[in-house]
Parts: structure tokens; sequence; C-alpha cells
């Protein structure tokens, strides 16, 4: 059965996509069959692979899911690209429990020829967050080393444990990740150690520091290890990955 991580947090600006995109590439570097499916709107991790968005999103189309799913400059690495329709987003914006439940069948039953799948989410709680965590194994939270870290964390907490708690589930907590860590600033400190007494040792142990090469490399269509491979960010990402594969 596919290891199936989904990389969510209701903020926006904590480097979920980037973190989402760094590790799909880490993880078919090391020889697993990866795909990564956005199911952002705004279809980040589609464009940081070099890749249009679709007409239509995947999810919504009628054509079985492995006809979207694009190769990407890496061989072990597949992509199911995101979609800007206003109508799809709208659609899937607005869905019911019962549609959510469909979606998140129609997307687990097309992944089993992968060995891990990484599922970039939206910034929000909706239903699309909600088919992703249906679908997955394990969901992941990176948290921004920011005043505000852990402000609505005990909303996004909730919506895990509804989604643990239903019989059909196999999800589990994957880990959090501090991004955008500045070792220069006192609050950095602050967030790190309130974080880790909080959860524990759910948090990971490697942290993804400020680095210009992170922000630079989707416009280049490639992961921070193959931009800038000798930056902070790379050696933090290559090390992330190698704890995500530690965790099976």
């Amino acid at each position: 059965m596919s290891r199936v991580i989904c990389i969510a947090n209701q903020k926006g600006g904590v480097g979920k996509t980037t973190t989402a995109l760094n590790i799909a590439c880490g993880l078919a570097v090391a020889g697993q069959k990866t795909l990564l499916a956005d199911l952002d709107p705004q279809c980040n991790a589609t464009t940081g692979l070099g890749h249009e968005p679709d007409e239509r999103h995947a999810l919504i189309d009628t054509k079985p899911l492995r006809e979207s799913f694009r190769d990407t400059y890496l061989e072990n690495l597949s992509l199911l690209p995101g979609a800007r329709s206003f109508e799809d987003v709208d659609a899937l914006a607005n869905s019911s429990d019962t549609r959510s439940r469909m979606l998140a069948a129609h997307l687990a039953g097309s992944l089993g020829s992968f060995d891990t799948v990484l599922i970039d989410c939206p910034p929000s709680l909706g239903p699309l967050t909600r088919t992703a965590l249906s679908s997955a194994s394990e969901v992941l939270m990176p948290i921004q080393c920011e005043y505000f870290a852990m402000e609505g964390l005990t909303q996004m907490i909730g919506i895990i444990r509804q989604t643990m708690d239903r019989p059909e589930s196999r999800l589990e907590f994957g880990g959090i990740l501090l991004t955008m860590y500045d070792t220069a600033l006192e609050l950095t400190a602050e967030v790190d150690r309130e974080v880790r007494e909080f959860f524990g040792e759910i948090v990971f142990h490697t942290v993804i520091p400020r680095d210009v090469a992170v922000s630079e490399a989707p416009s280049h269509g490639r992961s921070v290890m193959d931009y800038a491979p000798r930056s902070r960010g790379a050696r933090a990402y290559v090390e992330l990955c190698q704890e995500v594969l530690e965790r099976v």
C-alpha cells in the first residue's frame, strides 16, 4: 500500500508547497516511485515543477485519474497537476461530506502504483483539505517560526482527529516541521522551544532555514537540491527527506 503524506496547514505562507515539492523530489532521487498531487487551486506545486495547470481539475474530470499524471524532470517523480478553473474550484469548495468521501475514494484508488504520494493542500480547512486527509496515511504540518505559529493549530488538529476517528481512516500524525528558521532571531528560538515542549517527538529534528535559494528554485522548475545543491536549504531538505524515510 502506498504511503500517502498530506502536507497541510490552514495558514498560508508557511512553506507548505515548497516542502511538498522538495520532499517529493528528494524521495524520488532516493529511489522511491513518487507522485506529487497538487490540490491547491493556486497550482504552485504544478508550476514549481515546470508544468502548466490542467483546464479541469482531475478530481472533477470524469476520466481515470492516472490519465492526468505527468512525467517530470526526475525519472521516479510524477505530477498530478492542479487546475485554476473557477467552476471546478467552486464545485470542490462546496462539496458535501458525502461528495468529499467519494473524491477521497477516487483519489486513493489511483495511487497504488507509487511508493509514496505527497499531497499539497490549499491553505484552508475546506473540502479539498478534508479530501486529502481522508486519502492519506500521514499528515505533515509545516509551521513558520513566527509569533502566530501556534494560532489555528487547534482547529487543524481537530479536523485531523475527526478524520483519524473514522473507521476507514489510516491517518496518523507524520510530523511537524519548523520552516523559515532564522537562528539570529530570539523569536525563532522561542517558537522552537514552545512547539517542541508541546508536541514532543512528533516535531522533526530538521528545521528549514530562511534561504533565498529555496524561494528561487521553483521559478526554475527544480527542487532546491537540484537548483542550489550546496545551499543551506538544500542540505536541510536532504536531511528532512532522510527523517521522512526513517519514520516509515
